[in-house]
């Protein structure tokens, strides 16, 4: 009871200072009313920390609190920021910065906010007149010339959140040493330090000729354009899923040539409550449910969706039973993987340079398939940061030409350094156009991945735990992993403990220990076993939840055997879960 009562003693002495001057009236009364309540839970909440500026930006619930996002914790990250430019790039005549926004309640208010503050610092702001896709704000950095740039965008969380993702000059998400960098400018900023009110005339709107740019790029990734024109009438149906994508994605598609084109006109509504889901993400089955309804309504061939600012996609597609499945991000990045090197091999554009990056929780399978081509390829922690990194280090010497991760991301060119939902998207449509040029489905092209390159199987578990207990469950999880690793998973001798945060491969069979190559460290476990099976554990960085990804691998002797080798794999996952007590 005394640590209880020395936590709310130390909230309402934070919330007693947000009662000040320096914040606006509503702001004020908000948070007296959250004093006022008998029931000191979303007080404690709302202020018992600060809202991270972590190594991937801000995100929170929006409201009043040093734990929410609001004008105030965002725009000490845009202060912060604004410090840290003015450092870094004191030698350039004009520092400048790309700002966009996503759908969400409020993403409005703090883009606008953000600009204002970077133009009261000096620097040039260049604000998206309206919500644009994240793809095309990474594209404005570098077409630009920026020295950063900045989306409010909390991805597909819930609709409570919003978020702060910052860029650097590549247009990639900032990572060492100047994410570290940035946070201690940040930690340094108390709210009378930041600049509110700026200079108008520093601050740029962009608009059309932007987007003509970027769909100009989008088009280059087309492969195969002769397919496409043979098959422009297939029945493609999208949803923004009330988010970004809902011009730039269709107007890809066009670009690239495709005719047929189907919206689902509920989903086309720009809404920050997403009114039709109860998450807009497209890793979730509900979130497709609509989309997919229109694709058995007009007999589609495809079905394609992207999260609220337009980076992730969604892939549905018919399977031999004429059923539409969503294809899990595993098995979407390695049909793209498997078609751009497979056009490149057959048109002899593979000169031997090449390479591909997944993230160490995405399938083994990229990196064989790679290897088996002669393909040059690297694993990277989660984040399409660390993909771009590698981009930047090989910058001139090697060639780039595709990278993706498990949870639904794919950057099918560097043009972008962050996930991709609108090239993305266009490129699957042309794949399933490859597909079909050579007499079968999408869904039978993945089969036949499986049999040439062997199976697959994966499943993402989350385990959910709120607010400073759950963080705190999350943490003991860890450390008991860590402890104690499981002897046996699945019936399979454990053979191999990654631990991503001492950076050692561990063979608990023979006692080797090996370095990892990794720039920095990360929380993040993974277990190899004698049968191929991996188990990597993960706190989630934007979300209260830990995650277990499953991987079992196997063999499929031909498309005839999938359900049965498929169903067999899940029971093994099944098990491994329940021998991990989740």
């Amino acid at each position: 009871m005394t640590a209880n009562n020395d936590v709310l003693n130390m909230v309402k002495a934070k919330a007693a200072e947000w009662l000040s001057e320096l914040y606006d009236a509503k702001t004020r009364a908000e948070v007296q009313r959250l004093l006022d309540n008998e029931d000191p839970t979303e007080l404690i909440d709302s202020f018992y920390r600060d809202l991270e500026f972590g190594t991937g930006g801000l995100r929170g619930i929006m409201g009043v609190g040093t734990n929410r996002m609001n004008i105030y914790t965002a725009g000490a990250a845009t202060q912060g920021l604004s410090n840290y430019l003015k450092k870094v790039f004191a030698h350039l005549p004009e520092i400048k910065v790309v700002i966009g926004h996503d759908c969400r309640n409020n993403s409005r208010l703090f883009s606008e906010s953000s600009a204002e503050i970077f133009a009261a610092n000096g620097i040039k702001a260049y604000l998206f007149d309206d919500l644009r896709p994240t793809p095309e704000i990474s594209f404005a950095v570098r077409e630009l010339g920026c020295q950063s740039g900045i989306i409010l965008t909390a991805s597909h969380n819930p609709k409570e959140y919003n978020g702060y993702k910052a860029y650097w000059d590549d247009g990639s998400q900032i990572v060492a040493p100047h994410d570290e960098n940035i946070i201690d400018e940040v930690l340094k900023v108390k709210v009378a330090d930041i600049k509110f009110k700026g200079d108008k005339s520093l601050i740029t709107i962009l608009g059309a000729e932007m987007d003509k740019l970027f769909l100009e790029k989008v088009k280059t990734v087309s492969i195969s354009p002769e397919v496409v024109q043979k098959h422009k009438d297939l029945k493609i149906v999208y949803t923004p899923i009330h988010g970004t994508g809902v011009r730039m994605i269709p107007a890809a598609l066009r670009a690239f040539g495709f005719t047929n084109i189907f919206n689902v006109p509920e989903q086309d509504v720009v809404d920050g409550n997403f009114p039709t889901v109860v998450s807009p993400n497209p890793e979730e089955t509900a979130a497709m449910e609509m989309a997919i309804a229109k694709a058995v309504e007009v007999d589609a061939d495809l079905v394609l969706a992207s999260d609220p600012d337009g980076d992730r996609l969604g892939v549905a597609v018919k399977n031999d039973k004429g059923k539409f499945v969503i294809l899990n991000g595993n098995q979407t990045a390695l049909v793209f993987i498997y078609y751009i090197i497979s056009k490149r091999k057959e048109s002899g554009k593979l000169a031997g340079n090449e390479f591909v990056v997944k993230t160490i929780v995405t399938t083994e399978l990229i990196a064989k398939i790679a290897e088996k081509n002669g393909v040059d390829f690297y694993d990277v922690f989660t984040g399409f940061k660390y993909i771009a990194e590698v981009i930047r280090d090989l910058e001139g010497q090697k060639v780039y030409i595709g990278g993706g991760e498990e949870s639904f991301g794919f950057m099918p060119a560097d043009f972008v350094r962050d996930k991709d939902a609108v090239s993305s998207c266009a490129l699957m449509a042309e794949i399933v156009a490859w597909a079909k040029d050579q007499g079968k489905s999408l869904y039978e092209m993945l089969l036949d991945i499986y049999v040439q390159y062997g199976f697959s199987r994966e499943k993402l578990k989350s385990v959910v735990r709120k607010g400073k207990a759950g963080a705190e469950e999350i943490q003991l999880m860890m450390v008991n992993f860590r402890t104690n690793p499981p002897k046996v998973l699945g019936g399979s001798k454990l053979k191999i403990v990654k631990d991503y945060e001492t950076l050692i491969a561990k063979n608990v069979l023979s006692g080797e220990e090996t370095a990892i190559d990794q720039k920095t460290t990360s929380n993040v476990l993974q277990f190899f076993t004698e049968d191929g099976t991996k188990i990597s554990v993960r706190p989630s960085g934007t979300e209260p939840k830990i995650k277990f990804y499953c991987e079992v691998a196997g063999e499929l002797a031909s498309r005839a055997d999938y359900d049965a080798v498929a169903a067999k794999a899940d029971e093994k996952i099944d098990a491994i879960l329940k021998e991990l007590d989740l």
